[in-house]
Formats: C-alpha cells, sequence, structure tokens
C-alpha cells in the first residue's frame, strides 16, 4: 500500500493575484494527512518549504515580475522532488500556484533519469502553461512550467538544468479550455496528446486517460500527476484565482482519480492554484482533499454522507 508525504510548497508570486500562499495550511485544515491516513496509509507530513531570493534576475521581456523568487522556488522543490521521488513514498507538493510543478514535476524528472525510466506528466488544467520566458504577455510565471519542462528556449542558465526535457508524447493534457495561439501551436509541434473540454464531452474521460495509462505501463515509466483547481468547473471549486466557465464535473474529476489508483501508476502529486481566500468556507479545499481520497483509494461506498 503506498505511503504518501505531504510537502507544502507555497509559492504564490508566480500567479498575478495573492492568496496561494495559504494552500498548505488549507489542505491540512481540510484533513489531507487523517483522511488519507483513514485508508490505511502511512503519511508523513514533513512541513513546508521555504526559500531564500537572491538578487533580482533581469529579463528582457518586461512583462515577466518576481523571476528571482520563481527561481529560488524552483531550485528548492526540485532539489526535494529529486530525493522525495526515489524513496518508497508518493510525496504530495500542497501548493502554491503552478510555477511549483517546474520544481515538483524537473525534480522528479531528473530522479526518473537517474533511475533509467522515462517520465510521464498527467496535466489536469484549464491551461496548458506552455509559454516561455520570452512568449507570456502576462509575465505571470504560473504560465510556464511545461514551456520550461518540455525544453523550451530561454530558460537556460537561469531555472536548474533538466536531465533530458520530457517529450511531447509523454504528457497527457486533460481539462484544457484557456489555450492562446502560441500555446496551440507548441502543442501540435510537441505531440502532446491534449483533450479540450469539448474532446471530454464527446467521449468521456475514461478512455482517453486508460489509454495514456497504457502507454506509461509499457514504458515502465513513472507518472506525475498534476491537478490544477481550475481543472475544476468554478460552480464546484471556486477557490481560484484564473476561474474558466465549463471545467471538469465532481463525478469527471472523482472518475479520473479512480482511475488512477487502480492502475497502481502514481508517482507524485501535485495540487495547486487553491487560494483559501477566494474560497467558500472551504468548499475546494474539502474537494481537493476528497479527490485525494479517491485517488488513495476510497470507493463511493466507503463514502459517508455529509449533513448540509
Amino acid at each position: 500500500m503506498p505511503s504518501y508525504q505531504l510537502i507544502g510548497s507555497p509559492i504564490e508570486i508566480g500567479a498575478g493575484r495573492g492568496g496561494c500562499l495559504m494552500g498548505p495550511d488549507a489542505y491540512r485544515t481540510a484533513g489531507l494527512g487523517p483522511s488519507l491516513a483513514s485508508l490505511g496509509h502511512d503519511v508523513q507530513d514533513v512541513g513546508t518549504l521555504w526559500v531564500d531570493v537572491g538578487p533580482d534576475i533581469p529579463h528582457p521581456n518586461p512583462a515577466v515580475h518576481h523571476l528571482a523568487e520563481v527561481v529560488a522556488w524552483t531550485h528548492q522543490i526540485a532539489e526535494f522532488s529529486f530525493h522525495a521521488c526515489r524513496t518508497e513514498h508518493t510525496p504530495i507538493f500542497m501548493g502554491g500556484d503552478h510555477a511549483m510543478a517546474a520544481g515538483s514535476i524537473g525534480g522528479h524528472a531528473n530522479a526518473a533519469h537517474h533511475d533509467g525510466r522515462p517520465l510521464f506528466v498527467l496535466w489536469l488544467d484549464a491551461h496548458p502553461d506552455l509559454h516561455t520566458l520570452d512568449t507570456t504577455e502576462s509575465g505571470n510565471l504560473h504560465g510556464t512550467p511545461m514551456g520550461y519542462l518540455t525544453g523550451g528556449t530561454g530558460f537556460e542558465g537561469i531555472y536548474p538544468p533538466l536531465a533530458a526535457p520530457i517529450p511531447g508524447p509523454n504528457i497527457c493534457m486533460m481539462g484544457l479550455r484557456s489555450v492562446d495561439p502560441a500555446e496551440r501551436a507548441a502543442i501540435q509541434r510537441l505531440g502532446i496528446d491534449a483533450h479540450d473540454m469539448r474532446a471530454i464531452d464527446e467521449t468521456g474521460v475514461r478512455a482517453p486517460l486508460e489509454a495514456f495509462l497504457a502507454r506509461v505501463r509499457a514504458a515502465n515509466g513513472r507518472l506525475h500527476v498534476s491537478l490544477d483547481v481550475d481543472f475544476l468547473d468554478p460552480s464546484i471549486a471556486p477557490a481560484v484565482g484564473t476561474t474558466v466557465p465549463g471545467g471538469a464535473t465532481f463525478r469527471e474529476a472523482h472518475l479520473i482519480m479512480e482511475v488512477l489508483h487502480e492502475s497502481g501508476l502514481v508517482n507524485a502529486i501535485d495540487l495547486v492554484e487553491l487560494n483559501p481566500f477566494l474560497d467558500d468556507r472551504g468548499r475546494t479545499a474539502k474537494l481537493m482533499v476528497d479527490l485525494c481520497g479517491s485517488l488513495a483509494g476510497r470507493t463511493i461506498l466507503d463514502r459517508v454522507t455529509r449533513s448540509a
């Protein structure tokens, strides 16, 4: 039975709105650790990471902001991820905005490469986050982690080096519904397995997910699941600064988690973009904890009816 390691990664300067700093504590308050432990798993909460930020890093793109902070966080999280992903534990990185993934997935990619295995990524997000430092127009660096992880230009000498970029076919993106032209071109160029919400409406989530998992299994790959709150429809998960209507439903999200559990392939998890300042009495945090429960093995028949 998997054991879990909870790591607070409260980066929030990659986004354009404050509040993700409180994400790790919100997951703890919503009972993430006890929820996993109630399923019989060993759970270790190793605390919350913090960084010392060096001098400013200038960049020719004037939109880019807080680059030094994001780089410092990426180094710190990547180092922790590298070591955590080479233990018997399944690390759960509690964010924090999605800039965190540059470190959590980057460290995992380096660990997989060290062990001679390919890394696969299931990216559950309304956005592909495939910008580079040169192409971002908002300057919000939570829109760049996949650009970095897939070997996009302009990160060299600034971000931590990757042992190897993640090949596009090793990435499955589900729930996309806010993709700009540059990112659309990158998806096609890289050969990323991308499923927008229209595709999910037409085919459902199970068939494309199981096809992706079959590729992971055939390659003896490691799997990193990166779950952004805005993957979910804002009607059920309002606590995110980048709400996009038309996201995954409660049952679609739980089905994905249940299929992931059945696969036995998940090696690391990101929980990102939870902004408790925007939540409704902890509603979104509780839903994300519940989704983790499904990923960890809780079934419908195990669920206790809650009072309103």
